[in-house]
């Protein structure tokens, strides 16, 4: 399974945004350049994520961009779920004359769903903590 660039370059923004220190905004153009994606396309995940409460956006003087809540919060198997698009195939029976008969939908799915629960494991802040490369490397 490879995830789409959005949920790859979101996942990326919450990082970058969990690496900071506490209380400390930064802003789309930021993050854009630390990942070397284009502004326009990170503008996009960014409203994908503030819509669903993962990131806060402040407006005005004092503004940016933070997480919407704490790491420990924000599960990686839910993220990708709220992001990627899971279906495998196309399955429809105008697309495909095997539907009715095939069974490659459910193992895709099976699959898909392994996947899923594997990630449920871990955190936003256990990809985060005690990771001083990280660190130096966002941080510069």
């Amino acid at each position: 399974m490879q995830l789409t660039s959005f949920t790859d370059y979101g996942l990326r923004a919450l990082i970058y945004m969990a690496s900071l220190p506490k209380d400390k905004r930064t802003n789309i153009t930021e993050v854009a350049n630390v990942y070397g994606v284009s502004r326009k396309h990170m503008v996009k995940i960014i409203n994908q994520l503030s819509r669903c409460g993962l990131v806060a956006a402040v407006r005005g003087k004092n503004g940016g961009i933070s997480l919407g809540k704490p790491a420990e919060q924000i599960r990686i198997g839910d993220f990708v779920r709220l992001l990627e698009p899971l279906a495998l195939v196309n399955c429809f029976s105008d697309f495909c004359h095997i539907t009715s008969a095939c069974r490659l939908k459910k193992i895709l799915n099976q699959a898909s769903e392994l996947f899923l629960n594997e990630l449920y494991k871990y955190t936003l802040a256990d990809l985060i903590e005690n990771n001083k490369l990280l660190y130096k490397l966002l941080l510069k």
